[in-house]
């Protein structure tokens, strides 16, 4: 098995409509559905080919009564989640969830000093097919955060799951810092905008071709914020929002281009930061 100490491994959207969700996600990434409820809670698997890559489940009637939306959370894995989550206090972080058991594994759901929240997992139930690449279709091929200060927060994640800065790009205004773990880099951070109301986490899923992905967005009930944009090496983003308003990305191809590339050093795809710079103001949305 691969070592999941400091990887995300797992994602889950909490949402207002199951029902629209299920609908929803299966027409533009192409997942299938697999029940997965209990007795307590009704919980769905997106599929993609024979592996579940991540869970679908209700927003709790008290989480929206103080004003949580529907939004993408991902799990890091974590050798010892209960020490994990007392290490998340000293570092400055929130514990919204303490150490629970669950049917996911042993979880525990946090926040960063600056208010973007993720969840950690220890012991995950669910496999994630390892051998599978990054770019492999359905899968999350990016992890990005968008932090009110990229560099204060940074060392809060490094203590936490020990993850290092791999590799850097200086835009006009903004630094994109790409971060890795286990030796392969896995996502970047940048400082969001002032218009960008809160921190938060946004999760790339893999896809074919980008301009018949966003024709389902749109046919399908969501929306795009952003894109599509070109990035070097021939892929195209689009950051989109689902009918109920949590936020995701998509990454494709365009034209004659058969895959996405995806690498496990990133190479040029630090430039992706400069989006910050080009993106049409009040174009993006954010979860609140």
């Amino acid at each position: 098995m691969a070592d999941r100490q400091g990887r995300f491994t797992w994602y889950e959207l909490i949402t207002t409509d199951m029902a629209v969700a299920k609908q929803f996600y299966t027409k533009v990434v192409g997942w299938r559905t697999r029940e997965a409820s209990t007795p307590d809670m009704a919980y769905t698997l997106f599929t993609a080919g024979d592996s579940a890559v991540s869970g679908l489940m209700d927003l709790p009637v008290e989480a929206r009564e103080k004003g949580a939306t529907p939004r993408w959370l991902g799990y890091v894995g974590v050798d010892d989640v209960d020490a994990a989550a007392g290490r998340v206090g000293r570092l400055g972080g929130t514990v919204y969830l303490p150490p629970t058991d669950s049917d996911i594994g042993r979880i525990s759901v946090v926040a960063d000093p600056q208010t973007a929240s993720l969840a950690m997992v220890e012991g995950l139930k669910f496999g994630q097919g390892e051998a599978a690449g990054p770019g492999e279709p359905g899968r999350v091929g990016w992890h990005e955060l968008l932090a009110a200060d990229w560099e204060e927060v940074f060392g809060f994640y490094s203590g936490l799951f020990g993850w290092q800065k791999v590799d850097a790009e200086i835009g006009i205004t903004d630094t994109y810092q790409l971060f890795g773990a286990g030796g392969q880099t896995i996502g970047g951070m940048i400082t969001k905008r002032a218009i960008d109301p809160v921190p938060f986490w946004l999760y790339y899923f893999n896809t074919g071709d980008i301009d018949a992905a966003a024709q389902r967005v749109k046919a399908a009930g969501g929306e795009i914020y952003e894109g599509p944009i070109e990035l070097p090496g021939g892929s195209w983003i689009l950051r989109c929002g689902d009918p109920q308003g949590a936020m995701f990305a998509l990454q494709g191809t365009r034209g004659s281009a058969t895959a996405v590339s995806w690498s496990a050093d990133w190479g040029g795809f630090s430039s992706r930061g400069r989006l910050s710079d080009t993106t049409p103001r009040g174009k993006r949305r954010t979860p609140e």
